[in-house]
């Protein structure tokens, strides 16, 4: 809740500096296209929010369509971008804290034309897509400005070095340069499952008695643990680093536990302080 208060009178004093200082800014924020009328609402019709989902929010079935499409379709990526400008700047989070925008689901896949016209249309540059791109001179810069950078991670868990290979002929000197720093392809340990082990896993799990409140673990054809909580779209790899215990793609500090010595076995999710732990209730 917003109260308003009347000021006090030393609040209602304006100086003339004040008085000068206000309107320049003002007329510096009209300059950027800010609607900034003080005290004054603008107009609105009582339906004018109807075709506007989650005002003033954007709609986050768009930033999922364009983070998503923005790893192989460019015509749907434009038609997007073109009807909604902003969302060259949005950012998904594809589960547990694993961000990602536009510019960088092209990057790790290599779509030169999708990151150029995101980048044209507004995205802010960053060293990932310079990597993919072959700005080999902005790499560099990167590199001298914070040492170590090399060794960031993009969305998924993707190293920097896999952006300049993805690149192509285009990005072979910044491949080059960035073979030459030794760790600019780390990524987090993982540990070998076998399918036997990964089967022992496959389950639903239910944290709460709504059916929202269910985690289903499951297989794909690639040999994959999958995370899927009910209601989401979007599934998550989860890999193992031993002992019954992975951390979902994208963000290796969250933890995923199975405890199988507990009857039923239980799932505990970990990330810093929030937890969530649910109890297996069925096999697939």
């Amino acid at each position: 809740m917003h109260t308003h208060e009347s000021p006090r009178p030393d609040q209602a004093l304006i100086t003339r500096r004040t008085a000068l200082i206000v309107p320049a800014l003002g007329f510096a924020c009209a300059a950027m296209g800010t609607n900034v009328r003080a005290g004054v609402a603008p107009a609105a019709s009582p339906d004018s929010t109807g075709s506007w989902p989650h005002f003033p929010h954007t709609d986050p079935k768009l930033v999922a369509e364009v983070v998503g499409k923005s790893h192989f379709d460019e015509n749907r990526v434009r038609e997007l971008v073109n009807a909604h400008p902003p969302l060259v700047n949005a950012w998904w989070d594809w589960g547990f804290g694993d961000w990602e925008s536009p510019l960088g689901a092209a990057s790790h896949t290599g779509r030169r034309e999708i990151a150029l016209f995101l980048i044209e249309r507004g995205a802010r540059m960053d060293i990932f897509a310079a990597a993919m791109l072959g700005y080999t001179d902005v790499v560099k810069a990167f590199v001298v400005a914070q040492p170590g950078v090399q060794r960031t991670l993009g969305p998924h868990c993707i190293p920097l070095l896999a952006h300049a290979k993805v690149g192509g002929a285009k990005a072979k000197d910044t491949l080059e340069y960035l073979t030459s720093l030794g760790d600019a392809g780390n990524v987090p340990e993982v540990k070998p499952i076998t399918e036997a082990e990964m089967k022992r896993l496959v389950g639903v799990y239910s944290y709460g008695p709504e059916e929202a409140d269910r985690i289903e673990i499951t297989m794909d054809d690639r040999g994959f643990l999958l995370f899927q909580k009910a209601g989401d779209a979007s599934k998550n790899r989860i890999h193992s680093i031993g002992n019954n215990e992975f951390f979902p793609a994208g963000v290796p500090t969250t933890k995923v536990a199975f405890d199988l010595a507990k009857s039923p076995s239980t799932l505990t999710i970990a990330a810093g302080p929030l937890t969530v732990v649910a109890t297996r209730t069925l096999g697939i």
